[in-house]
């Protein structure tokens, strides 16, 4: 009923997300063999666990499932910035369509720090478009690689320095009921390679300077 791909950066899910030949949900199609069902969403630029279900009936229930708060959701986010440790930010979120703003919340938690910049766990319990990275920035904590809510002088530096050229928000994991029998799953998605590498760049540089 579920097939769960490790989405790279930089590849949108459908059509409707971007004019480019090649979308996830036509890969999965064709290398699944059958055609599949979008059940909730990642930005262009996010990597991580994304879900298609193979049938409109198990994409209609995994939707409501998303909607109604049931599935837990994490993500790693690298940010410029100090975040609190922990802090739930409750920001509603504006749209696009110039209807009144969502309620929006996410928790987070600071994983490390290193100097000006911080790795974040965030949990988004609702899921407005580009909820995390909108309240990153609320929180004056942008994420590294976000050409429309970051800053360009710390996403070229990082290009520069780390040739990194991605959004700096990945999909760990995703925990809810199978489908099947009920009973708690959890899908996760190890930390890209080259985002791994910039982590440990700035680990091996606040180490240097610290000694």
């Amino acid at each position: 009923m579920l097939v769960a791909v490790d989405k790279p950066a930089g590849l949108a899910v459908h059509r409707g997300q971007s004019h480019d030949p090649v979308h996830a949900l036509q890969l999965v199609r064709d290398q699944v063999g059958a055609y599949v069902y979008p059940v909730h969403r990642l930005d262009r630029g996010t990597s991580g666990v994304l879900l298609f279900a193979l049938s409109a009936e198990a994409a209609r229930n995994l939707g409501q499932a998303f909607e109604s708060g049931t599935v837990e959701k994490r993500y790693l986010a690298l940010v410029r910035g100090a975040p609190p440790d922990r802090v739930r930010v409750e920001h509603a979120l504006s749209r696009e369509d110039g209807r009144p703003p969502q309620p929006a919340t996410t928790e987070f938690r600071t994983v490390a720090r290193y100097g000006r910049y911080a790795l974040v766990e965030a949990l988004p319990e609702t899921g407005r478009t580009h909820q995390i990275r909108r309240h990153l920035k609320h929180l004056s904590c942008p994420i590294i690689g976000d050409v429309r809510y970051g800053k360009g002088e710390h996403n070229r530096l990082f290009r520069t320095e780390h040739a990194f050229h991605r959004l700096a928000l990945h999909a760990t994991s995703l925990t809810l009921s199978d489908p099947e029998t009920g009973a708690p799953l959890t899908i996760r998605s190890p930390l890209p390679e080259d985002f791994a590498r910039t982590l440990k760049a700035l680990e091996t540089r606040l180490a240097t300077v610290t000694i």
